[in-house]
């Protein structure tokens, strides 16, 4: 039969952190990390439609310098 060791804390140097304190502290860089992530996939967005905003614009100025 095993037997079963309940933490309760986990040791920082001379003060310990509470279970609780560093299960939020996990959560909290979860939390970091997708926002993160959130703001990469932002600006990639943001990136390809200034792209094609780009590309519409010099086709647009093309197609009117050709008519001058």
């Amino acid at each position: 039969m095993t037997s079963r060791t309940y933490y309760t804390a986990v040791p920082k140097g001379d003060s310990t952190m509470l279970l609780y304190e560093d299960l939020a502290r996990a959560r909290m860089r979860e939390a970091e990390q997708a926002a993160s992530k959130l703001r990469l996939v932002r600006r990639l967005t943001a990136a390809k439609r200034w792209n094609r905003v780009s590309k519409w614009a010099a086709k647009r100025a093309d197609q009117v310098a050709s008519s001058l």
